[in-house]
């Protein structure tokens, strides 16, 4: 199987190519990137072509693709490879609006060809163990959940509003909306939220807290930030507590790691020894398509974790809680 990237600018592309580079019987096709030196660094990096052309990129013989541009370009580029009969892995969120989301799902759709959106929180191994247990009634019925995604300021065009259509806020809760949904097969009808800029002197959000309430009356909370700075022993956290009937559990999706000591930069360092989350979303991805079948995590999914996103900010902006209409 060939499979090529579209952009590393957003970081995650380089865990995916690595990941790539694991599989058997699967090879990295090619690289497109406008930006002529990133791409050139990738190309050699990976030993594999790069074009600085898209239509040039598209014209290569290849089963998928895995876009990483920035959350601007997302459309522009699952539209372009779902037209030249690409199958699509799509950095998260799916796009910086709603009116996007809706026209790659149904371009893809026309084109017959997968869109599967990058939420790799799903196949990290304690998340995956809790939605067991809930699957199997351990915990009873879920009343709530706490839920928190607070990392490092990436910088660059993360806080360029124009290209990535939002701050932490959206940056950081699309991954969470997405666990909870998973979890309960229901969909957020009413956020409420608090947006600003708290940590760092930028034009773009920060942090934001939300509450949330699901179609079966379930509420939830979650902190999204970039409230974790350079000198933090990891980048950050990714936990979600389940409060139900019978049991209350909490999961950190990166709680597995060895604590080191030394005298460098840091002196305390977390080295993290879980499963490799991006490995386990590149393989489902790969199989996917092998398989023929619905992606594990759908256009769809992507677009109602996104609108609970956007909403936040209608939310706080607003200073009201913002209902939620089926799209």
């Amino acid at each position: 199987m060939k499979i090529g990237i579209m952009s590393f600018a957003h970081m995650h592309a380089y865990s995916y190519a690595d990941c790539l580079k694991k599989i058997p019987n699967v090879e990295i096709a090619a690289i497109f990137d406008e930006d002529i030196k990133r791409g050139r660094e990738a190309s050699e990096k990976y030993n594999v072509p790069h074009y600085p052309s898209q239509s040039d990129f598209l014209k290569v013989s290849m089963d998928a693709v895995i876009i990483c541009s920035e959350n601007s370009r997302h459309k522009e580029m699952v539209v372009n490879a779902a037209k030249a009969q690409k199958h699509i892995l799509c950095e998260k969120p799916i796009a910086t609006n709603v009116k996007d989301a809706i026209e790659m799902i149904e371009v893809c759709k026309e084109h017959n060809v997968t869109l599967q959106i990058a939420y790799p929180v799903r196949f990290s191994s304690p998340i995956q163990e809790l939605k067991e247990m809930i699957d199997r009634g351990e915990l009873g019925e879920i009343l709530a959940f706490r839920t928190t995604n607070r990392g490092q300021n990436p910088g660059g065009w993360f806080i360029d509003k124009q290209q990535s259509g939002g701050g932490a806020v959206l940056d950081h809760t699309v991954h969470m909306v997405d666990i909870m949904r998973w979890f309960l097969n229901e969909e957020v009808v009413e956020v409420k939220s608090i947006v600003d800029s708290y940590f760092h002197n930028i034009d773009i959000d920060d942090a934001g807290l939300l509450t949330l309430e699901f179609e079966n009356g379930v509420i939830a909370s979650h902190d999204a930030s970039w409230s974790r700075f350079e000198e933090y022993p990891t980048w950050g956290d990714v936990t979600i507590e389940v409060i139900g009937t019978k049991e209350t559990v909490k999961v950190d999706a990166f709680k597995e790691h060895f604590r080191i000591f030394s005298n460098g930069k840091k002196s305390l360092e977390h080295h993290f020894f879980g499963k490799d989350m991006d490995f386990g979303l590149i393989l489902d991805f790969v199989n996917c398509i092998k398989e023929g079948k619905e992606p594990s995590i759908t256009g769809f999914d992507g677009l109602k974790s996104l609108e609970v996103a956007l909403a936040a900010y209608e939310s706080s902006k607003l200073k009201k809680a913002v209902i939620l209409k089926d799209v």
